[in-house]
């Protein structure tokens, strides 16, 4: 599969539409978690990203703790551009997904 690098992507042809609306539903990459926490987590996800579209943090710190009151403690939330990672998580308590076109979100967690 290509990738796109900071060097390719000005290339890019979008076809005159508007990248981030064109693509502001959410597309999960990876889940392990159940049907119904998987729906849960990813509007929640959305949600925060829409209240707090221009501060990342803000919207991580809500994803974060939505999570730890509904499903128990120890989630964490990372939600950026441009990160890699690798994490050890609990089997069925992971979610990888993007939203808005360039914003990516990852939660899991951890004993």
């Amino acid at each position: 599969m290509g990738e796109v690098t900071e060097a390719n992507a000005a290339v890019v042809d979008t076809g005159g539409y508007d990248y981030k609306r064109l693509h502001s539903y959410p597309l999960i990459r990876q889940s392990d978690m159940n049907d119904e926490m998987r729906t849960e987590a990813m509007e929640l996800c959305v949600t925060a990203c829409e209240k707090f579209s221009t501060n990342n943090e803000a919207a991580a710190k809500m994803i974060k703790d939505s999570l730890d009151k509904k499903f128990g403690s120890s989630w964490h939330a990372v939600v950026g551009e441009g990160y890699g990672f690798e994490i050890t998580h609990e089997v069925k308590n992971l979610l990888y997904m993007f939203f808005g076109g360039s914003i990516a979100i990852l939660v899991w967690k951890s004993s």
